[in-house]
């Protein structure tokens, strides 16, 4: 028997809601042996709700061991601040288990919570994935696109009410769905400008500083935390650079990030990794084309064309998903290009005149009726 436990807790869902399953782990606090572990699939729910069953699973387990002092340590930071009594529980499928966990919680002389990064929690989110790869046959994380469509919440943070009154100068009716568009850091291949499409790069230490000035920036913004702490979705291309611009969001904020196939980059097939200068003496006459005509496609690539409909089909996808809402997009400067076109409703050329830079923050929002506005375009004062 020990007196302190750490107790460390997560919860996922691919697809929020989605497949979904929690890990849970309690150590010692002054040895650090881990004492017990618990990980559960719990069926299709969400993030939120797997986040809660892990802690109570944690609290369980702790109270096992018959440990008097606990110390939770959490990458929600809605789990964290609800159970702290900083934010409020407006959730009816969260209210039981908050009150569940409370419960489990005055059964010990002295509990804390602490929000952690999710690099931090390691150990609870490899037990929540091993739960739900159990459920799903280690099925590929669902996607906006396959994901079930939640329950739709129109009432969002600081600024809602604001956007739709706004509506009226253009004509525009009911609540749109913000992107907030934010395209990935830095990465070898931007650094010597070559084409940079499906090749899976990681992002340089500058790279990396950018996405932490962006994530920052993202974190401060009115409206992306809810009054109940529900916090944005935030979606992101598949790819490696824009996964670690969206974790770092994502830690910022204390919340997970998804993927979309939808928002990856153009293929630019056997162009990839080539400079402009060696693209265009490698095949001039194509890439002659390339720059005026959008649906030239480089050698065994993709077109600026079929780029468009894919993104397109991503576009629906997310508003069918996440409609009214706020949403993160983190992706590549083709397909930012290409929301911000359709927010537009400008022709092909605008991909071709339009720069972006790495890093940078553009804001565009689509409405029911079928009208759009563009808010933002290539915003990086958060670099400076």
């Amino acid at each position: 028997m020990t007196d302190r436990v750490v107790v460390e807790a997560d919860g996922g869902s691919r697809g929020n809601p989605g497949p979904a399953g929690y890990g849970a782990v309690v150590k010692d606090a002054a040895t650090g042996e881990v004492l017990a572990e618990r990980h559960e699939y719990l069926g299709v729910v969400t993030n939120n709700v797997a986040e809660y069953s892990g802690l109570i699973a944690a609290l369980t387990a702790a109270a096992e061991t018959g440990a008097s002092t606990v110390d939770v340590r959490m990458d929600s930071k809605l789990v964290v601040e609800q159970m702290s009594g900083r934010w409020k529980i407006k959730h009816a499928a969260l209210q039981p288990l908050a009150a569940r966990a409370r419960e489990l919680a005055d059964g010990f002389d002295r509990v804390t919570y602490m929000w952690i990064p999710r690099a931090e929690n390691s150990h609870a989110d490899r037990l929540a994935n091993v739960a739900m790869d159990s459920g799903t046959g280690k099925a590929p994380a669902a996607t906006p696109a396959t994901a079930a469509k939640p329950q739709v919440k129109t009432t969002a943070g600081t600024g809602e009410a604001d956007r739709v009154a706004k509506a009226g100068w253009t004509g525009a009716r009911g609540t749109p769905t913000r992107l907030l568009l934010l395209r990935h850091g830095q990465t070898a291949m931007s650094v010597d400008r070559r084409y940079s499409g499906r090749g899976d790069v990681s992002l340089t230490e500058r790279g990396q500083g950018q996405a932490a000035a962006a994530a920052k920036r993202l974190a401060a913004w009115p409206g992306l935390v809810g009054d109940d702490g529900e916090v944005a979705p935030i979606v992101s291309s598949p790819l490696t650079r824009t996964k670690q611009t969206a974790q770092a969001v994502a830690d910022a904020l204390g919340t997970r990030f998804v993927t979309h196939p939808g928002l990856i980059e153009t293929d630019f097939g056997q162009w990839e990794g080539l400079t402009f200068k060696e693209a265009a003496e490698r095949d001039p006459e194509l890439h002659s084309c390339w720059l005026r005509d959008s649906s030239c496609a480089p050698p065994g690539g993709e077109s600026f064309d079929a780029v468009h409909e894919r993104v397109g089909q991503a576009r629906r996808d997310l508003i069918e998903q996440y409609e009214g809402r706020t949403i993160i997009v983190v992706s590549h400067v083709t397909p930012i290009k290409t929301l911000l076109r359709m927010g537009l409703d400008a022709g092909p050329s605008l991909l071709f005149r339009l720069h972006l830079d790495l890093a940078s923050l553009s804001i565009v929002e689509f409405y029911p009726d079928g009208n759009s506005s563009v808010h933002l375009a290539n915003d990086i004062s958060h670099l400076s």
